[in-house]
């Protein structure tokens, strides 16, 4: 395939890292570093939604791996995320966002399960840019819960091609990644979107999460539309 020069990603994934860090260096709690978090989500969504060629954001909020963190922090990322999807699906909705969510309801909270069910409900009929949380999330988790779901409804091998595998993932009806972004100079993917980042662009930047803004998106565009996509081309 011929190379490409990128006008705009359609859809944007992020890793959002460094809250705790981002707190210790003000000598505050770690749950002062995801609630600041949470508001740079709030922020940074805001802004995609007005930048018309982005139909797709996903942000990582929860991966299957986080459950190794203290009770505590936990219990509290649980409290945060129940109050904003609470709050801010309605003024989604005004805006005409989409809300999707990306993994398992085992081990969360019910009160959050049906807060994220009816925010999802809510928007469901929504033309405008698609909001993906990937929340209690693992990439090969699923893959592995897309490979039962194909063996369980018994689909014949010679129909298993890769369409079909992306028609049974959480992301079924989106598109592939143009554009990963990762916060805090980690420079991994984390068990994160294993199959739709199979030709994203990758970005990494030493900003903390809760410290990523307007610009620092702007820049991370930027790059993007400064690169080749070839697709394995010459």
């Amino acid at each position: 395939m011929a190379e490409t020069t990128p006008v705009f990603p359609n859809h944007i994934a992020i890793i959002m890292d460094g809250n705790g860090r981002w707190a210790t260096k003000r000598g505050m709690s770690r749950l002062d570093g995801h609630l600041a978090g949470f508001n740079t989500i709030h922020d940074i969504v805001r802004y995609l939604g007005e930048i018309e060629q982005v139909k797709y954001a996903t942000f990582y909020a929860f991966s299957t791996e986080n459950w190794n963190r203290p009770e505590a922090e936990i219990k509290s990322i649980f409290n945060i995320l129940n109050e904003s999807i609470a709050h801010e699906a309605a003024e989604l909705h005004e805006n005409n966002v989409r809300i999707l969510w990306l993994g398992r309801a085992e081990g969360l909270p019910p009160k959050l399960v049906q807060n994220i069910n009816d925010a999802v409900s809510l928007t469901s009929r929504n033309s405008g840019m698609t909001l993906a949380l990937a929340l209690n999330y693992g990439g090969r988790q699923e893959i592995t819960d897309t490979l039962k779901r194909i063996v369980a409804e018994g689909v014949p091998a010679e129909l298993i091609d890769e369409k079909l595998i992306a028609k049974y993932l959480y992301t079924a009806d989106m598109p592939d990644v143009d554009l990963l972004i990762r916060t805090a100079d980690e420079l991994r993917i984390s068990n994160f979107l294993l199959w739709q980042l199979a030709y994203a662009e990758f970005y990494f930047t030493p900003e903390l999460w809760p410290d990523f803004n307007r610009a620092d998106m702007d820049k991370a565009i930027r790059a993007y539309r400064e690169r080749k996509r070839r697709f394995g081309g010459l």
